[in-house]
């Protein structure tokens, strides 16, 4: 049982707070006993919030997750989208804690930025092996440059298919990055910026790629045949080069 009804959403922000409110009071209604905490995790937290563009992401911990739950927040689903609330993710207490073997990298990014604005904190507590956080991120990368590969196949000249390809491997990078800061001892950041230039420092690899393909994401703009291409050579070789560096790191 949530052990404080009080919504804490000081460090939200500003223009998610309004939805984000509503959010929690409908899930506290309609979850009841069952809902223990919830925790704005993401964008939503941070600098890189875009009001009208960003989701805001949550993570809602219960003492049981039944598919009556799945159910309820399923028949929420349209309302959600349509105030740009993602669907959370379900968790209980027991998950969370036998995860940190397996989950490493998004538990740790939970951790870093994650605000809990109703009942306790599940993720600050939390404590990590590195070598099993290093085995996820090399497993990741070298997953990634095979998704790669595929994707530049199927794209099959296809200009907007291969953007999504490279858009998605630069998001979905962006936490494998602040994962490895961590192993190499590094104070992680949870801004965009902030962690390209740290990656850039640490691990000497070009981050402009990268910084280009948050812009197309952001932007949505038709990208030239050449700038693509380019750009698949560029984050290719980024890629390439960190999970060299966390394939040859001492866990």
């Amino acid at each position: 049982m949530v052990e404080s009804n009080t919504v804490q959403i000081e460090g939200v922000a500003d223009q998610a707070q309004a939805a984000l409110g509503q959010f929690v009071v409908e899930m506290q209604e309609r979850l009841g006993k069952d809902l223990t905490s919830v925790t704005v995790v993401g964008s939503a937290t941070g600098p890189d919030f875009q009001a009208g563009v960003s989701d805001v992401n949550t993570v809602l911990v219960l003492t049981r997750v039944e598919r009556s739950h799945l159910d309820t927040i399923s028949g929420m689903a349209k309302g959600l989208r349509k105030r740009h609330m993602a669907l959370p993710l379900l968790m209980t207490p027991q998950y969370i804690e036998r995860s940190r073997d397996v989950f490493g990298v998004e538990l740790l990014d939970f951790q870093l930025s994650g605000k809990t604005v109703l009942g306790e904190n599940p993720f600050s507590a939390l404590t990590f092996e590195r070598s099993d956080v290093r085995l996820q991120c090399e497993r990741e990368l070298k997953a990634m440059l095979i998704r790669l590969r595929q994707g530049y196949i199927a794209s099959a000249g296809n200009g907007r298919m291969l953007r999504d390809v490279l858009v998605s491997s630069g998001k979905t990078l962006l936490p494998y990055l602040r994962a490895m800061i961590w192993l190499n001892q590094g104070d992680r950041v949870s801004s965009i910026q902030g962690t390209l230039d740290q990656a850039g420092e640490r691990f000497e690899v070009e981050t402009a790629t990268l910084e280009t393909l948050i812009q197309w994401r952001n932007t949505k703009v038709k990208v030239q045949n050449e700038a693509l291409i380019a750009g698949f050579d560029a984050t290719y070789g980024v890629i390439l080069k960190l999970a060299d560096w966390v394939d040859s790191h001492e866990g």
